[in-house]
């Protein structure tokens, strides 16, 4: 590629678009940022209101196209690179990084993407003199990575190596290897409608799900979407959908949802006809929730605690969407791979444990508790109410039906709980295949049973 004549970054169509990507994925990766702080909210990055709705789409599927993708990413880079990753300018990082995705896993020219990434690089004063290079690695990226990825593939590089050790030991090698497999795609977008959602998966050309969460490929801004002006549905992952569900008939019953922002659980219990109690620590989350029930026409006491101190109740029902690792989610916040450490489960199991011996004490006798999490991590899970089990001789777990969660009995374990996996709900088309990992127990207060004074 020779030189390109200069043209001021205002009049190149989208580079201004990449050089927020990379600025954003450098705060991933090098000051350790979550992706979600960086698009959205008091810290979100300033340049992001220049760009419009399609611009904007583009740049968040980059950067997680990166990170989703980023250990085959750097593989490849390796390769084709004599003295690796220059790790002085890490806009030269980003730069490779963000023009190899494009070539690799997206729908962009060749020629566009290597073009962009090395004005990138032109335009950064310590990643300048790396223009050169950048323009010959991507060049051989188009002719040569595509072999390099075939002979990786079946080591799940994109998961982090400690990560990969424990699904391993704890789902079996094969399960693991096609939870990874899974996590590769980008994801579909699910909806939870308030009604006739066979009618809604035709007009927004999805499809239904046995859940009854609607599954649909359309792209660009949500808001733009036919019925979300009008409140008819919000976004949440058919395996966020699921807990909610589990109390049952709530009209009229009164539920506590603990750490409820920004609501889409507590959406499903007041659209359900339940007298819901949100509670979540952050102003600005529960700031977020109000303004989702607010499009929804949905109402419910919005509380700004700590749901550890909190004092409320006593309740019909208690939801408790715990804090965690949010390993279940990769597909939706590939961020959460190289941000998260196993040393981070401890201290989130303390939190978890305390949580839910809250929640017990809100209960009414004969009341019903559902914990979750979108964590893949038996101790965030399984282990935290057999924990809990064995030091409350008043609560007792609930098992969910099949019929509960759609007929679909391999997303449940043998005593009960959902535990679903990146790699359930197979599709024909891997794009509408998927569902995010999620842990769900149902438990049962006794009716006899009498709070310690």
């Amino acid at each position: 590629m020779s030189p390109s004549r200069f043209v001021p970054p205002s009049e190149v169509p989208g580079l201004a678009t990449r050089r927020i990507a990379a600025d954003i994925l450098d705060g991933v990766l090098h000051k350790r940022r979550m992706l979600d702080d960086q698009l959205d909210g008091a810290a979100a990055h300033p340049a992001l209101r220049t760009l419009s709705d399609r611009d904007r789409a583009l740049m968040r599927r980059l950067v997680a196209t990166v990170l989703r993708r980023l250990g085959t990413l750097r593989h490849v880079l390796s390769q084709l690179l004599d003295k690796g990753l220059p790790s002085d300018a890490p806009r030269a990082q980003s730069a490779l990084m963000i023009g190899a995705a494009q070539i690799l896993w997206m729908d962009v020219p060749d020629h566009a993407a290597v073009d962009l990434s090395v004005r990138l690089v032109q335009a950064d004063r310590r990643a300048a003199r790396y223009a050169g290079l950048v323009n010959a690695v991507l060049r051989r990226c188009a002719r040569e990575a595509r072999p390099l990825i075939a002979e990786v593939e079946s080591q799940s590089l994109d998961v982090p190596a400690w990560l990969m050790t424990r699904w391993i030991a704890h789902y079996g090698e094969d399960t693991a290897r096609a939870m990874a497999r899974a996590l590769s795609h980008e994801p579909p977008l699910d909806l939870t409608v308030k009604g006739d959602a066979a009618a809604w998966a035709s007009r927004l050309h999805g499809e239904l799900l046995p859940t009854g969460t609607v599954r649909t490929l359309l792209q660009g801004p949500i808001t733009l979407l036919p019925g979300f002006t009008e409140g008819q549905w919000w976004v949440q992952d058919a395996g966020a959908a699921l807990p909610a569900k589990l109390f049952g008939d709530v009209k009229g019953r009164t539920i506590a949802d603990l750490c409820a922002a920004p609501g889409g659980k507590t959406a499903q219990l007041a659209h359900a006809g339940a007298l819901v109690t949100a509670v979540d620590r952050s102003p600005a989350r529960v700031a977020r929730l109000r303004d989702n029930l607010s499009r929804l026409s949905l109402t419910a006491d919005a509380v700004v605690a700590d749901a550890v101190e909190w004092q409320g109740g006593p309740f019909d029902g208690v939801l408790v969407d715990a804090p965690c690792t949010a390993t279940g989610t990769l597909r939706r916040h590939p961020d959460v791979a190289w941000l998260k450490q196993e040393a981070d489960i401890a201290a989130l199991v303390g939190l978890q444990r305390r949580l839910l011996q809250k929640a017990v004490t809100l209960l009414k006798p004969g009341g019903t508790l559902v914990y979750c999490t979108c964590s893949l991590e038996p101790e965030e899970g399984e282990q935290a109410i057999a924990a809990l089990l064995a030091g409350e001789s008043g609560m007792s777990r609930s098992p969910v039906e099949p019929s509960e969660v759609g007929g679909r009995a391999e997303l449940l374990t043998a005593l009960g709980e959902i535990r679903t996996l990146p790699c359930h709900l197979p599709h024909a088309d891997p794009r509408l295949a998927g569902i995010d990992g999620f842990y769900a127990a149902r438990l049962v207060k006794s009716p006899a049973s009498q709070e310690m004074t």
